[in-house]
């Protein structure tokens, strides 16, 4: 079942499992609040049991790229394609966000970006190999981001 998300009203439907749950229901609301805002896009995400193909291509990427696997347990996913940008993103029950940023036109314009809710800590598979930087969101409290610039073709 797709569940639009809300960001006038932050609700955790779907993210329930998640010990910051609350905090990730900021966080994917404040993705929301962007792409409305940016591209007049309403955000959508469907449980990750019906998301495979979407969460597969993300864990591929990792992979291939970095050698990255996620340990945590993905809730939710979504899949759409805005101003020639094919974007997923992954939410995680440890409040991990992974999303990908894949213009269709400029590959140098692509790359894999890392967002971890108040109150969780850093994955033990990026603590090591990436720096997250600290912002403020009304939404989600402190968030704090990271990224890598995609290499290959997907």
């Amino acid at each position: 079942m797709t569940y639009t998300v809300d960001f006038g009203t932050v609700s955790t439907v779907g993210l329930e499992p998640s010990p910051v749950a609350v905090a990730l229901a900021g966080l994917r609301a404040n993705e929301a609040r962007y792409f409305k805002n940016k591209y007049d896009h309403v955000f959508t995400v469907e449980p990750a049991s019906n998301a495979k193909t979407t969460i597969d291509w993300v864990h591929r990427i990792l992979k291939e790229e970095r050698d990255i696997v996620i340990s945590s347990r993905p809730l939710e996913a979504t899949a759409f394609e805005v101003e020639n940008i094919r974007m997923a993103y992954v939410f995680y029950e440890s409040g991990l966000s992974v999303n990908v940023m894949y213009t269709v036109d400029d590959p140098k314009k692509r790359a894999v970006g890392f967002k971890l809710s108040e109150g969780m800590e850093v994955p033990a598979e990026l603590a090591s190999r990436f720096k997250f930087a600290r912002q403020k969101s009304k939404l989600a409290g402190t968030i704090r981001g990271s990224f890598f610039v995609l290499k290959n073709e997907y």
